[in-house]
């Protein structure tokens, strides 16, 4: 059977499609394996990061602590003699001088019996001459005379005692400060011992701290310290005391600040954040996005050391600025990965670049 034209044209085209088809598809493969085995296959872990050069620089180092406000000293004032309470001239809160009288107690039979040991006095001080006298006109031998004397003294000692006595009914502030509180009220009877009420110097003012055993350290008696106490108003002084003993419960060591109270308008009691100076180290200001933690809970940063591989670094926050964070614990100037710290790890190699 004969085949048509168009019959013969339509196996023709088709033909040539399948024969280009065919060698499309080989060069395409060839070229595939061409580009593959050319290709350098990308090592595992070269991943991309950026950094920042950090220099190191010397910086004050200061101790960073919770604080509160503390009077440095009080005292409650108590009764050396027994009575009944006359008079309570100090009003409860009031600012007092040394000396001045918080209560007064009843002064009873106190001053009839000065008047009576004065009395003696003047007797024995009439003895007294006599018997000199007696004894210049050979009338009284050395003796009396010295037992006469024996006797004023005698006198003169229960004097002085019984102004003693009788000065005890004055329960007076034993230095200057503020009647914080009042424990006896007029009519209230005190025996030898009890309290009148306590004092509490607040100027100068203690700032108390809780150093860790990390710091405890690092505190020195006369540092500079400020303390910025919840009001917002500032105190400066100087540490003058440090522990040699740590609390056994929270292991900390008690750090106390004295500080100017001008007119004792801070009171004690008030919480402050507190900054001890420390002398000067070695610091590095990094980006607070840098910091990360380490599979230990370590905080620190991740740092390229030898050209491209990663290194932990552990540090410690001295203070948090708007440019930054100032640490410790690098050494001389250090690439610091600024961008890609989380996706990397200790010991792998990366692509460095600069940070812009």
């Amino acid at each position: 059977m004969r085949l048509k034209s168009q019959h013969v044209f339509i196996l023709v085209v088709t033909l040539v499609l399948i024969v280009f088809f065919a060698f499309g598809s080989l060069f395409n493969n060839r070229g595939a394996k061409r580009d593959g085995a050319d290709a350098k296959p990308v090592p595992v872990g070269q991943q991309a990061v950026q950094v920042r050069v950090t220099p190191e620089t010397s910086r004050p180092i200061e101790v960073v602590l919770r604080g509160r406000t503390e009077a440095a000293r009080s005292v409650v004032v108590r009764s050396e003699t027994a009575g009944v309470v006359a008079a309570a001239p100090t009003i409860e809160g009031s600012f007092v001088a040394k000396g001045q009288i918080l209560c007064r107690l009843s002064v009873d039979a106190r001053q009839a019996a000065l008047d009576q040991t004065r009395a003696a006095l003047k007797s024995r001080q009439l003895q007294r001459e006599a018997a000199a006298q007696l004894a210049e006109k050979g009338f009284r031998s050395q003796t009396q005379v010295l037992e006469a004397q024996a006797n004023l003294d005698a006198a003169q000692a229960a004097v002085r005692q019984a102004e003693i006595v009788l000065n005890q009914v004055n329960i007076r502030a034993p230095f200057s400060g503020v009647f914080d509180k009042r424990d006896a009220e007029i009519g209230a009877y005190l025996a030898p011992g009890q309290a009148c009420g306590t004092m509490i110097e607040l100027n100068p003012l203690l700032v108390v701290g809780d150093a860790p055993e990390t710091d405890a350290g690092k505190l020195r008696v006369g540092a500079a310290a400020q303390a910025r106490l919840v009001s917002g108003q500032i105190l400066t002084g100087r540490v003058r005391y440090v522990s040699r003993e740590a609390d056994p419960q929270t292991r900390t060591y008690r750090v106390e600040i004295a500080a100017q109270n001008p007119g004792n308008s801070i009171r004690s009691g008030l919480s402050s954040d507190l900054r001890v100076q420390a002398g000067a180290g070695a610091a590095h200001l990094v980006p607070v996005s840098a910091l990360v933690l380490d599979s230990a809970g370590r905080q620190g940063v991740r740092q390229i050391v030898n050209g491209d591989v990663v290194a932990f670094a552990p540090v410690a926050v001295l203070e948090e600025t708007s440019g930054g964070v100032w640490v410790s614990g690098l050494k001389g100037s250090v690439q610091i990965v600024t961008v890609g710290q989380s996706f990397v790890a200790d010991g792998q190699k990366v692509k460095v670049a600069q940070a812009r």
